[in-house]
């Protein structure tokens, strides 16, 4: 079809995907919010990727305007995000911050680090840049349609993720997810400093 590229679709659905991991992102979900009520949880959900749909279309639309204009690079985006990602991880493993029961919390929680940069990371914002890139070059609007729909794709089921990460929590009661804690530390960390070998990396190769 000449107004939808399937083939660039395809491959932005399945990268963002990966990158995004919507079955990865329940432990972290449910150590922030395992002890909440559910209407909080499901709250958080929603604000967490409607959050992550606005930061991904925005550099969809104009990331590399964007970065270009502050003279920001990938690799320094991919160091914040690293660090910030790595200050949640040592709250998890430490076990500071999770028996705050202040309404604001919520909200915060469902706007950084879900929101950003769990969901909308260096990785996922890098690579919708790239998908726009190539869009613009082989098939121009029929593209753009196609990252769109991918995008939009992605955040649904991250939501439908999310959204019914409330059946683990009566499987795995209180003790489950203090122990998921602990491990979403320890995978937010490594997925920090990974984040932060990249930005060297980058910053040397660049």
């Amino acid at each position: 079809m000449s107004w939808f590229d399937v083939q660039i679709f395809t491959h932005a659905l399945i990268t963002l995907l990966v990158i995004m991991d919507p079955p990865g992102t329940i432990p972290v979900f449910l150590s922030l919010t395992g002890r909440k009520t559910k209407a909080t949880r499901l709250r958080a959900a929603r604000q967490a990727v409607l959050v992550s749909l606005g930061v991904i279309t925005l550099f969809a639309i104009g990331g590399e305007a964007i970065l270009s204009y502050l003279g920001i690079g990938i690799p320094a985006l991919q160091g914040a995000g690293g660090l910030l990602l790595l200050l949640i991880a040592l709250d998890l493993l430490t076990g500071r911050g999770m028996t705050e029961p202040e309404a604001v919390e919520d909200v915060n929680i469902a706007l950084v680090p879900l929101g950003t940069p769990l969901l909308a990371g260096p990785g996922a914002i890098a690579a919708t840049i790239v998908f726009v890139r190539q869009a613009d070059e082989d098939s121009g609007s029929a593209g753009y349609l196609a990252v769109g729909a991918a995008i939009v794709a992605v955040h649904f089921i991250l939501w439908l993720c999310l959204r019914y990460s409330g059946v683990v929590i009566r499987i795995i009661k209180d003790s489950g997810i203090l122990l998921l804690a602990k491990i979403a530390g320890l995978l937010l960390a490594a997925i920090a400093v990974e984040l932060i070998a990249n930005s060297v990396k980058g910053f040397i190769s660049g």
